[in-house]
């Protein structure tokens, strides 16, 4: 039995569903998947993004060849990852430690994670496999940006470490 012939059943044992015109019940999972560029390491989360940023701190521009890294950030509970990958252990401007996590094979750069808050990953979102469902909420670290970059100025901007997010 699946979920909603699971929850189908239970309401129609509590008398909400009646008859043939009984009331389909769906449950929608969302999946969001994505990986390295050599395949070796895969990840999936059934929850939607928190939220999603353009960061600016010397370290993404390190990983984003000199730009801004994007950031996808989700609940670490509905993250399965496959593959093997490296840790680069650090202590980020905010002074955070920070453990950034890699494909050991092609090199992609594909996690965030804080040591103070476990309960959140940041996906890097090259690495979705539709980058298209990035909707950046604001940019971060604005102070570190070279002068040319180019800041979207509809969006939220930070100098430093915003807010927490969750």
């Amino acid at each position: 039995m699946d979920a909603t012939e699971a929850i189908s059943s239970d309401h129609a044992a509590s008398g909400m569903l009646e008859g043939v015109e009984a009331i389909c019940v769906r449950l929608e999972v969302v999946m969001i998947s994505g990986g390295c560029l050599c395949g070796k390491v895969r990840y999936q989360s059934d929850a939607e993004p928190i939220t999603a940023r353009l960061c600016w701190c010397r370290f993404c521009q390190y990983i984003a060849a000199g730009n801004a890294a994007v950031s996808v950030c989700f609940p670490a509970y509905s993250m399965t990852i496959t593959g093997d990958m490296r840790d680069y252990e650090s202590v980020a401007e905010s002074g955070h430690r920070m453990h950034r996590r890699f494909c050991p094979n092609c090199g992609v750069h594909l996690f965030s994670e804080a040591e103070s808050r476990r309960h959140l990953i940041f996906v890097r979102a090259g690495t979705l496999d539709d980058p298209g469902i990035v909707q950046p909420a604001a940019t971060i670290w604005t102070a570190k940006a070279p002068a040319w970059a180019c800041i979207d100025a509809s969006l939220p901007s930070f100098e430093g470490q915003p807010p927490p997010v969750a």
